[in-house]
């Protein structure tokens, strides 16, 4: 059983190389591109901010300023973002992120653990990226909470989401495992939308899909997979649920 790992090409094979040493078949098939923003607004000074908030590794990885020192508390929706400010330098002690056993990686998790934080008047910046169409990407449910408890937010965009031009073996790969009983692994609603556009006459009524999180998995059953199934995303998780499909 082939498992196809859509996150974008750096992510994608740190992924199937994983799955791959725990005796998985996971292949890299990238349905989306990262790239940095040109037009990005110049960096504000975190110091300015009671939290700064990286909705993934991509905004810190594509963050244009130096994040260490680092004078806020820094934000994080998942172990991934976590351990891209550790990398960056940032002190684990300014951290906050969701409990590696948290049921999901996202921001309902995250305000569970910050949301005492925040008094009103505090300023915080949202480090964020922008969908295919250079529109500001994300949900804005932290945005009000931040507000509901006085706060102010204010947000950047330092990456674009992009649609990835696949070559023709991506393509016939993509075309084979709608029906042979491969799986693909959603970690992004956006990734489904890409692969739609991407094969937009393809059915995909005998596909299975695992995702790793209930919106992506709604995404998935929306674009008419048959079979859909949800795991949390911490690679242990994933691994025990496609060893479910078989």
């Amino acid at each position: 059983m082939r498992v196809l790992v859509t996150r974008p090409s750096h992510d994608a094979r740190r992924w199937a190389q994983s799955l791959a040493a725990r005796g998985l078949d996971a292949v890299a098939l990238p349905l989306m591109d990262i790239a940095p923003v040109r037009d990005a607004a110049a960096v504000p000074r975190l110091s300015d901010y009671r939290a700064v908030m990286f909705v993934s590794a991509n905004a810190v990885s594509h963050f244009p300023g130096a994040l260490v020192p680092f004078a806020s508390r820094a934000w994080a929706p998942g172990p991934g973002t976590r351990d891209a400010l550790l990398h960056a330098g940032v002190d684990a002690t300014l951290i906050d992120a969701p409990a590696d056993d948290a049921a999901q990686f996202d921001s309902e998790s995250l305000w569970q653990r910050v949301g005492t934080q925040v008094r009103p008047g505090d300023r915080v910046l949202v480090v964020r990226g922008r969908d295919p169409q250079g529109r500001n990407a994300g949900r804005d449910w932290l945005a009000s909470q931040i507000e509901g408890a006085g706060g102010v937010v204010e947000f950047v965009a330092v990456y674009q989401r992009c649609v990835p031009r696949l070559d023709a073996a991506q393509l016939a790969l993509a075309r084979q495992a709608a029906s042979d009983g491969s799986v693909w692994l959603f970690s992004s609603s956006e990734a489904v939308a890409n692969l739609r556009s991407l094969l937009p006459d393809q059915s995909w009524q005998h596909a299975r899909a695992l995702a790793t999180h209930p919106r992506i998995a709604q995404a998935a059953r929306e674009a008419g997979f048959a079979v859909v199934c949800e795991s949390r995303p911490a690679l242990a998780d994933v691994v025990a649920s496609i060893e479910s499909f078989a």
